[in-house]
């Protein structure tokens, strides 16, 4: 804590927003989710209507790619920005998302990451390098 009883911005405890990624093998599922209220916020996935006629259905058959992750991705981002929240910090920890998906779903959870960055959706990053106070640090995926 500091002095008055304030924490800073980047404490895990003030984060609000966190994204949330689903992969399965057929669908991909991105939410944004206020944890304050314990509800999504935004939410966009491949299982909708548009984006499986559009993106996902190939020669008539389901794909989960990296293709249909960046639809997915800027759909929530779309969503973000009609519902104001776009210049909210959301949280992700891109390497723990990662490691829960695995390997062979890295691209799709990038694919998802960059599209949300693309379209101007304010990402905070968890910093990977382990600081010898023990505390979190998050930095801004602002270019």
């Amino acid at each position: 804590m500091i002095a008055g009883g304030t924490l800073p911005i980047s404490s895990p405890s003030t984060k609000r927003y966190i994204l949330r990624l689903f992969i399965s093998l057929k669908y991909v599922t991105a939410n944004v989710v206020d944890i304050k209220r314990g509800k999504v916020a935004a939410t966009a996935s491949s299982v909708e209507k548009a984006l499986k006629e559009g993106v996902v259905m190939v020669n008539g058959q389901r794909r989960n790619n990296a293709k249909a992750a960046a639809a997915v991705g800027e759909v929530l981002a779309m969503r973000l920005k009609v519902d104001g929240l776009a210049r909210e910090p959301i949280y992700a920890d891109v390497r723990k998302e990662v490691e829960k998906k695995g390997f062979r779903n890295q691209t799709r959870v990038w694919a998802i990451i960059n599209a949300l960055r693309t379209h101007g959706v304010n990402l905070i990053f968890k910093d990977p390098q382990n600081t010898s106070d023990g505390i979190q640090r998050w930095r801004s995926s602002s270019r």
